[in-house]
């Protein structure tokens, strides 16, 4: 065996060349592994007692895509295209051998190779989209002469990756090798081309799928509808297809010119560097500073849920699906059996449309138990407490788990907004309470705020990022402030959105531009599909000052009802309501507002610069660790369109200097709301980003 560099070798089986790549963690393709292919193949072609060629790979996958850390610096050693020139241009055939997945560049080599072989559980994709990009390396001109234009369209767009069996099934693979003999297998694959004189097959060159799609332009329309709502706003996907179209109408050398130019489009615009930087801030986000590594965590077995409600149960679900038994405590059986129910209708409603199984609908209720006796979390590992939003009723709960509660057990909380530290504060053990704040529907919403209280320990940190982990969300670590950090930043949005209205816009004008921005909907669309009645109580109802109970006492409560904000016909499609423009013109006039045209720019600086400030006071106060932990909050529990990168990221792209300057401009129009934040004023001052300054 001869080593090409630290990362390939070269070995002969025989009359069998092998190049072995083996750059851990995922074989990318760095500089080093670029040049091996490159080195190890030409010495390959070289070496005449060689008949053909097996490029495999090392470690836990084949080549899983481009070295992201390499965008944007200066390139060394050979190309991408250098590399596949050599593989696409051998005189001997070169056959992939592909385990664990081939993905984005790591499929583009191997749409080079002469022949692929892979083993079962292998994968297959190009997932560029996800990154706001679309395959520069020839993946949109290769793939759809292989697997066909539409199935080509539909991987790119949607960037997830095909089973090695499907990909045998469409010839992406020529043969599936054995599990554990993949070496060997593509070694016998490789000798019997050799010894049948099978021609060296340049997918470039085969052109009959591609040709059979001419003329055919439906097939494009019809995944541009398919896929509009999910893609909404996105670049990449509509580009990706782009390039399909190029590969159907155009001869390979031109479709590379257009995917080419479009790449580089992508590559250099504000979209996709705003999608890597989420792909990085989602990693990110694990890291907690101060904590140890090798902290012993705490063993969750079993879990407890207080309140078996929409929230309770939705918890519940998040458990149960990741295999941990759940008993929901309520105080009386009717809403116990009630919420059970509910769960068991939210599975059987998932099994009916394939997701999962019958039996699956059982085996999950199965570890699910319900009491109406709170001494039945006493085994429970960890509680969680998601009963409504009232301090003395939390207090008393925690009262009472402190007494029933195994030493070591986490005690947590969902509340969304109250202080942690004065919920703790009633335990003799504060260090064992943490907030744990799911978003709604929580079985299907992925963020999950963890809220450190100033005595929470670090063991109890750990296990909760640990245990969220376990069960499919994504969590980031915050501090105890009024509203945590989704909710504290939304109350500025909301606080400008309700003024606007007062001062010349119109709830509909407010959520157009919002949509329009990217979010799924605006405020006040939003509070109609809510409820208007949502936390309202006709006791303390002031429908003479606030707009909200008026709405609500003429039983404009929102979806439900068939009017709020909108008006809704049977079908829920809303349209703006006369009788809502004639009430919110005559509280302007009891508030003393003049009205006057409020335009689109305003309504959206007016919402988001003031959501941007507020990070930099969440991150000024410590609240907050990164501030890209706040555009992890924001993405995965409000909606922030992920091509804009959440809203700290949204305002160093725009320019820190222009929000400020807008910031400075509305505290003298419109009071001391608008403050900037100080740390905002120093970065601008000083020039420096959120990595300079330590966030």
């Amino acid at each position: 065996m001869a080593a090409i560099n630290d990362v390939a070798d070269l070995s002969n089986e025989g009359d069998i060349a092998v190049l072995t790549l083996n750059s851990p963690p995922v074989n990318a393709l760095s500089a080093g592994v670029r040049e091996g292919i490159h080195t190890g193949i030409e010495k390959a072609i070289a070496d005449d007692s060689v008949k053909a060629i097996v490029l495999i790979c090392d470690g836990r996958t084949f080549i899983a895509g481009a070295d992201i850390t390499e965008f944007g610096k200066a390139p060394k050693g050979p190309s991408l295209f250098d590399a596949q020139k050599m593989i696409e241009d051998a005189p001997k055939p070169v056959v992939a051998a592909i385990h664990g997945t081939a993905l984005g560049g790591g499929l583009e080599v191997a749409l080079t190779c002469h022949y692929r072989v892979a083993v079962p559980s292998a994968r297959c994709g190009l997932p560029e989209v996800n990154l706001g990009l679309l395959p520069g390396a020839g993946g949109t001109q290769r793939l759809p002469r292989i697997v066909g234009p539409e199935k080509a369209v539909q991987m790119v767009t949607s960037g997830v990756p095909m089973p090695a069996k499907q990909c045998a099934e469409v010839g992406l693979v020529d043969e599936l090798a054995g599990e554990d003999s993949l070496r060997a297998d593509a070694i016998a694959f490789a000798s019997k081309i050799v010894a049948e004189g099978r021609p060296l097959k340049k997918v470039r060159d085969s052109n009959e799928k591609v040709e059979a799609a001419r003329g055919k332009p439906e097939i494009f329309d019809n995944i541009r509808k398919a896929i509009a709502r999910k893609t909404r706003g996105f670049l990449a996907p509509e580009y990706n297809i782009q390039c399909i179209e190029a590969a159907v109408n155009l001869p390979f050398d031109e479709g590379i010119k257009v995917e080419q130019k479009l790449f580089m489009e992508l590559m250099t615009g504000p979209q996709s560097a705003a999608q890597r930087h989420v792909f990085f801030a989602e990693r990110q986000v694990w890291k907690i500073p101060g904590i140890a590594k090798d902290i012993e965590q705490i063993p969750v077995k079993k879990v407890g849920i207080i309140g078996a409600g929409t929230m309770g149960g939705g918890i519940s679900m998040n458990f149960v699906n990741a295999g941990i038994p759940v008993v929901i405590v309520e105080r009386d059986q009717a809403p116990l059996d009630k919420g059970l129910g509910v769960i068991r209708k939210n599975y059987e409603r998932t099994a009916s449309k394939g997701r999962i199984t019958a039996a699956d609908v059982e085996t999950r209720m199965g570890l699910l138990s319900g009491d109406t006796d709170m001494k039945a979390l006493a085994d429970c590992d960890l509680i969680i407490e998601a009963v409504f939003e009232n301090m003395d009723v939390k207090q008393d709960i925690f009262k009472q788990l402190d007494e029933i509660c195994k030493p070591g057990a986490i005690l947590a909380t969902n509340t969304s907004a109250l202080n942690i530290d004065e919920i703790a504060s009633v335990t003799k053990r504060p260090e064992a309470v943490i907030g744990l704040h799911f978003f709604s529907p929580a079985n299907v919403m992925r963020l999950l705020e963890v809220v450190r209280a100033d005595k929470t320990s670090d063991a109890v940190i750990a296990t909760s990022m640990a245990i969220a982990k376990k069960i499919g969300k994504i969590a980031a670590l915050v501090g105890v402030c009024p509203g945590f950090v989704g909710n504290r930043i939304l109350a500025q949005r909301q606080r400008e959105a309700n003024k606007l209205i007062m001062e010349g816009a119109m709830p509909w004008d407010v959520d157009r531009v919002l949509f329009d921005f990217g979010l799924p909907m605006g405020p006040f669309a939003m509070s109609d599909l809510a409820g208007l009645d949502l936390g309202w109580r006709k006791e303390t109802s002031n429908p003479d000052g606030v707009l909200r109970d008026r709405l609500v006492e003429l039983e404009r409560r929102g979806q439900k009802t068939g009017k709020g904000f909108y008006d809704y016909d049977e079908n829920r499609t809303a349209t703006p309501s006369k009788e809502v423009e004639d009430i919110i013109i005559e509280f302007s006039e009891k508030t003393q507002h003049t009205r006057r045209d409020v335009s689109d720019d305003e309504i959206l600086e007016r919402c988001v610069y003031p959501m941007i400030n507020e990070g930099f006071k969440i991150l000024e106060e410590g609240k907050a660790i990164r501030a890209s932990d706040i555009d992890i909050v924001w993405i995965n529990g409000y909606g922030w369109p992920v091509y804009r990168g959440g809203p700290m990221f949204y305002g160093q792209q725009i320019g820190l200097d222009k929000v400020l300057a807008k910031m400075q401009e509305f505290e003298k129009a419109h009071g001391p709301e608008f403050k900037p934040s100080a740390l905002l004023e120093r970065m601008v001052a000083e020039g420096k980003s959120y990595a300079e300054m330590g966030f």
